[in-house]
This record gives structure tokens, sequence and C-alpha cells, in this order.
């Protein structure tokens, strides 16, 4: 498989990491996190009027109609410079319901696409592994469908203008778009100041999106794993380059640090795990795009056991080659830390991402 990005993806790559270049740098961070606001407003609207936001949205809705790989590539940036704005949630509920939505449904996408809006999803239940079918119950009424259960780590849940939340139904497994003044929303910490919330659903109002034959929920499945580890994978790649720049220039004893043959053996395998991770997320992804879905998943979860373990020892090691200086606030290190910490936390930990590579392989 060729791992090249084409060049349309080559150029969204370059403009993502330009505009998150100017507006993402370490000093306009280190303001956001003292503004206490939930996401950087300015940013998202940059985002979303460089055409970053409707990329993978709908023609119909303003967008490009791109798929999972130009999302990975998006994500993958947006990590790199741990930017403060809901784009890896907003793009996977972007996408499902751009493909799966109705017309009046995708219609709504070009607020999204616009910046003008937040959209989530909540893949998570309370003791479920990532993505596993819900426990949550949709029930059809005269007036409706109505749901209840609880969603864990909702990201953004209070900021969205609607929450995709998965549920069971007498014949499958449906998606729905929920407003969160319809639930209860509380809110819960995160690693990274990000915020996040449980969702508790009593005979919460809910749109269908699409059918309830489990096909939208297998999307947003995929789609959520692809984000989550793009996103990490950015996240390791923007630790990796500032932990470069710091051996380079670091000295003790009289040598820059690089020259220390265990500090570079120690680089290296950091390098090591973020290529190993681009490897399975740029399959998976490629897969998703191509209707492989068995093949994309085994190739995601493998993304996502090597961000819940190789990658974040790549992570410690990035803290351990900085010394005191990567403990310090004040150095950009710790947002990388935190998110990388933040996305393995959603996946479970390394023992839930092997059980399901094991329940992968046996079927």
């Amino acid at each position: 498989m060729d791992f090249t990005l084409d060049e349309t993806q080559a150029e969204l790559r370059s403009l993502a990491a330009g505009l998150f270049d100017r507006e993402a740098d370490p000093a306009r961070l280190a303001g956001h996190d003292e503004s206490g606001r939930p996401y950087d407003d300015a940013l998202w609207s940059a985002v979303a009027k460089a055409g970053l936001l409707g990329a993978c949205l709908p023609e119909e809705s303003g967008g490009a109609g791109l798929g999972a790989v130009e999302m990975a590539v998006v994500l993958r940036e947006a990590g790199a410079h741990v930017a403060p704005v809901p784009l890896q949630d907003a793009l996977v509920a972007g996408m499902v319901v751009g493909r799966y939505g109705s017309a009046p449904q995708r219609a709504g996408l070009s607020r999204l696409a616009e910046g003008e809006t937040v959209l989530t999803a909540a893949p998570l239940e309370p003791g479920r592994d990532f993505g596993a079918p819900p426990e949550t119950v949709a029930r059809r009424t005269d007036d409706g469908w109505l749901l209840s259960g609880r969603k864990s780590m909702v990201g953004y849940a209070a900021e969205s203008e609607a929450i995709l939340v998965p549920a069971r139904t007498e014949d499958g497994v449906g998606l729905f778009l929920v407003r969160p003044r319809d639930a209860t929303v509380t809110a819960v910490p995160t690693a990274t100041g990000e915020p996040a919330a449980v969702l508790a659903l009593t005979d919460t109002p809910g749109d269908l999106v699409g059918a309830d034959d489990g096909a939208a929920f297998r999307l947003l499945r995929l789609l959520s794993l692809a984000a989550v580890t793009a996103t990490a994978s950015g996240v390791l790649a923007g630790a990796l380059e500032l932990t470069t720049t710091h051996i380079r220039t670091r000295q003790q004893f009289g040598r820059v640090l690089a020259e220390f043959q265990a500090v570079t053996v120690q680089i290296a395998d950091v390098y090591i795990a973020g290529r190993a991770l681009d490897v399975a997320v740029w399959s998976g992804a490629w897969r998703v795009d191509h209707g492989l879905d068995a093949e994309a998943e085994l190739d995601l979860a493998v993304a996502a056991h090597t961000v819940t373990d190789s990658v974040m020892l790549a992570l410690y090691t990035c803290q351990h080659l900085h010394g005191g200086l990567g403990l310090d606030v004040t150095y950009p290190l710790h947002r990388y830390f935190a998110w990388g910490k933040h996305r393995a936390h959603l996946l479970g930990g390394v023992e839930a991402r092997l059980d399901a590579i094991g329940e992968l392989v046996r079927c």
C-alpha cells in the first residue's frame, strides 16, 4: 500500500499546518488556558473560513465531500498543534450525518461548515469498550423516538447544538441527534481541560439519522477510532519535534544532548512509535473510504492499541529527555502529554485494546 498523500491531501495538510502555525502558537495557547473558555472561538472561525471544517462534509452542505483519509490529515495537524477547538468530534459527527442523514439534517451541516455551530458524538458508555454496541435504548412513539440511558466522556456536549447518540432499537442500532437542552448534562474533568460531560437520557427525544440497521453506527465507530488515533498521531509528532529541538540545543557536560548515544536511541524509539501509528491510521482510514469495514476495524484496533501502549511510552520518553523542564506548565510539552493521555483514556487502556484485537482476530 502506498501511504504517500495525493495532491489534494498534501495541499490540505499544508493548509492545515500553515493555519495552526499562525493561529495556535504557544503564546496563544497559554492565553486560552488562562481564559477559561471551552474552546478558542476565533480559532474555530479561522478553521471554518479556511475550509477545514467543510472539507469532509457533503458538497450540498457547503463542503468538499472528502473522506476519512482527509479527516485524518486535518486532525493530525490539529493534534500536532494541540489546537483547542472541537474539531475531532465535530468532523466525525458531521461526516456520519452527511452520509446517512435526511435532507434537512444534511442541510443543517452548512452551519457547521461555516463555524456557526458545534456538533459532537457520544460513542462511549460507562463500563463499556470504545464503540461497543450501546446499552442506551430508543423506543418509537407516535410523536417520534425517545431515548433512555447514559453516555460518558461526551466531548463539548454542553457547547454543541446536537449530539449524535447511538441507541438500541427493536430492529438493531440507530443513531439519533439529541439536543443537549433535552438531556441532563453533567460536566466531568479531563486531563487536557477540554470540556466533557456525562449525558443522562430519560425519555429524551431524538431525531433518527438514516435507518436503525446498524450501518450508521458502524461508520460512527470506525470514524471515531480514526479520529482519535489520527489526533494522537499528531500529538506525538508535535512532542517529537519539540523534543528533537530541545536535545539539539540543550547542553550537558559541554556537549549537546543529541551527541549522547543513550539520548539518540531513546528519541529513535519515539520516532518508531510515531511511524508505527501512522501506518495503522492511514491504512485504516483508507479502508474506511473504500468500504472495507472489517479490514479497517482491525487496522484501527491496532492503531488504538498503539496509542495506549507505545505512544504513551514515547510521550513519557519525551518528558524524560526534557528533564525538569518537561514538568513546567509554562513550557508547551505538558499539553502534548495531557492530550495523549486523554486519548488513551478514551480508548480504554492497553488491556481493553488487546481484548478488542483478540475478538477481531478470533472472528
